[in-house]
């Protein structure tokens, strides 16, 4: 899965909203929005965003 994937099955599990998420996990509440418009994170990023996923995982 790619992480943008990811994020999305966390918003539909959680019912997190996407600005709140982009917040929690690297304080940029359109973080999301940008991904689904092409943005490309950088590794520092990426690693942010999936520690916060796995230490939400249920």
């Amino acid at each position: 899965m790619n992480l943008l994937s990811d994020i999305d099955v966390y918003l539909r599990r959680t019912g997190v909203a996407e600005t709140t998420f982009g917040r929690r996990a690297v304080n940029d509440p359109r973080l999301v929005r940008d991904l689904r418009r092409g943005r490309v994170p950088g590794p520092a990023l990426c690693a942010r965003v999936e520690a916060l996923l796995m230490a939400r995982r249920p």
